[in-house]
């Protein structure tokens, strides 16, 4: 074992004992230890163990502890300490800007416990709430966070379109002057708009092939290189990219082929022949379809859905009427309700907006007693008289807790327009506990909507297991809708089960879980994901006008 490697390990012992609160003399000299290690001029393997002692800084204890690590590779007292710590806890102590210290707070006020739900916690403005922490910090612990997923090279959609959109245009403005009748387009998964992004994929069509692929390598945004069948590189920020060129009269066949899911590709080409072709719409006619958006070619049911055209009419931005299921200055928000309600009539138009504070038991959040649940019911009566004909609905996210049950009586239940009902703890029940949960909160009669259904947090955190037939039927069978929580982390309910949802003829909402008035802008995200799962406006909640939406929640309270 090579002394920067023992060195790593004294420093992870040193912090664990500082978060766990240990005797602070032990930590020290076990911190002060690893710097001593580090910067030895000769290796400690090389050293007779009777020696180790008598170097500057060690001691007998460390002596110890080295030579534990030298002989069996490992350290008992670390791997105890190891085991009484959430694993997403040691992780943190690898983010640059927060040490000990603050993890313990992050982890034992917060209630925090991986890198995703820290990520999740910066979005919702969460941090700046704790002691020690600053706006500042939040956002260097969360820039941070993004330089560690990155690393990874996978990336949310959300995280790679501004890039993408630029990128396409400096692409379009050098083919002007290098092939001036070329056709371009993205393709892959990010045509497809898939949730997480492995690599960036354009498809050029030119009339010169060689001329364009021969200027590609000078192309300055990019250090392109030629590979087997594209033009490939990895952006600084661990981004793959790939840039095919084909012969124009090639470029629609080229292009479906390399947007869609390859059992999709496969069956449309089975039945449409190869070409050439004028345009994709040619291609789905050809094969007797009717054209399949690319959102929707991942080789579900689409193709057979086409062949009888009775493929659903994809839901569109436009469609939304108001938005649900939003934060104010009440709970963790960062803009009061006014500022939300006049954003949401004011700069995006909508009917009205439906507010949804933490409840009571989200302590971390500020979340709403019953007196405070009365205090917000008066200012928003009072805005609704200010703001007419724009609404404000009452709404709550109220705590799913680990029985099922909601954390409000009945008596105040029934003073909202609508609940949300989410899990927001415990989220470590097997399947079969996590599904009885979710089904006695589906039951519960003040239930309206559930919320991001499975908690999954992309990137950094699976969902909680459930059996989704279950859910979904139950959510049929108690007039339940289910919600699209569009917050790019979470896009929770995963699109491939909208179909079985829309199929037991359960509605869908698409909520920004919005924070701030910026965050309403991920109904984009939310709207990207529902149309690969086949919604339509006619099913999906918030694209009811105010009167229907209205009338829909009298009936689901009476």
């Amino acid at each position: 074992m090579e002394n920067k490697t023992i060195a790593r390990t004294l420093r992870l012992l040193s912090q664990l004992m500082e978060l766990h609160e240990e005797n602070p003399f032990k930590i020290k000299s076990i911190a002060n230890a690893y710097f001593k290690v580090d910067k030895l001029p000769f290796a400690l393997k090389d050293k007779p163990f009777d020696e180790l002692d008598k170097i500057d800084g060690i001691g007998k204890s460390l002596a110890a502890k080295i030579i534990e690590l030298l002989q069996t590779g490992e350290l008992k007292e670390l791997n105890d300490i190891i085991q009484k710590t959430p694993e997403g806890i040691v992780e943190m102590l690898g983010i640059k800007g927060i040490g000990p210290k603050k993890i313990a707070i992050i982890w034992n006020t917060l209630g925090i416990e991986s890198i995703g739900e820290l990520y999740y916690a910066c979005n919702e403005n969460r941090l700046i709430e704790a002691k020690g922490f600053g706006l500042k910090t939040q956002e260097e612990i969360k820039n941070a966070i993004e330089f560690r997923l990155a690393a990874n090279g996978r990336f949310l959609y959300a995280q790679v379109e501004g890039f993408a959109n630029t990128l396409y245009a400096q692409i379009s403005e050098w083919l002007i002057k290098v092939d001036n009748h070329s056709s371009l387009g993205f393709a892959g998964q990010y045509r497809r708009c898939c949730e997480i992004i492995d690599e960036l994929e354009f498809v050029i069509g030119a009339e010169n092939p060689q001329a364009v692929q021969e200027h590609l390598i000078t192309f300055e945004p990019l250090s392109l290189i030629a590979g087997e069948d594209a033009f490939i590189t990895t952006t600084e920020a661990g981004l793959r990219i790939k840039i095919f060129v084909v012969d124009k009269s090639d470029f629609y066949l080229e292009w479906f082929k390399l947007t869609g899911n390859p059992q999709h590709v496969e069956k449309v080409i089975e039945l449409a022949g190869d070409g050439p072709f004028n345009s994709e719409n040619e291609i789905y006619n050809k094969a007797g379809l009717t054209f399949i958006e690319p959102e929707l070619r991942e080789d579900f049911n689409e193709v057979e859905l086409a062949k009888e055209d009775k493929l659903p009419t994809l839901i569109k931005y436009a469609d939304l009427k108001g938005t649900l299921h939003n934060h104010s200055t009440w709970s963790d928000g960062v803009h009061t309700l006014e500022q939300m309600a006049v954003y949401c009539k004011e700069t995006l138009n909508l009917q009205y907006l439906g507010i949804c504070d933490h409840s009571k038991t989200a302590v971390y959040a500020k979340g709403l007693n019953e007196q405070r649940v009365f205090g917000q019911h008066q200012e928003i009566d009072e805005l609704n008289k200010k703001l007419f004909p724009f609404k404000i609905f009452k709404g709550i996210e109220s705590d799913i807790l680990s029985d099922g049950s909601l954390d409000y009586t009945d008596d105040i239940l029934k003073t909202f327009d609508f609940v949300v009902a989410s899990v927001h703890s415990n989220l470590r029940m097997d399947e079969a506990k996590a599904t009885t949960r979710l089904l006695k909160a589906i039951e519960n009669p003040y239930t309206t909507i559930l919320g991001h259904p499975t908690g999954r947090l992309l990137l950094s955190r699976a969902g909680y297991p459930i059996d989704y037939k279950k859910i979904i039927d139950a959510c049929a069978a108690n007039q339940v809708v289910i919600e699209i929580n569009s917050n790019p982390l979470r896009l929770d309910l995963d699109w491939r089960w909208h179909r079985y949802a829309l199929e037991r003829g359960v509605l869908l909402s698409i909520n920004p879980d919005a924070h701030r008035t910026e965050g309403f802008h991920d109904m984009r995200y939310g709207i990207l994901v529902a149309r690969k799962g086949g919604l339509s406006a006619n099913k999906c909640l918030n694209a009811f006008s105010l009167e229907e939406i209205t009338e829909y929640f009298n009936t689901k309270k009476e």
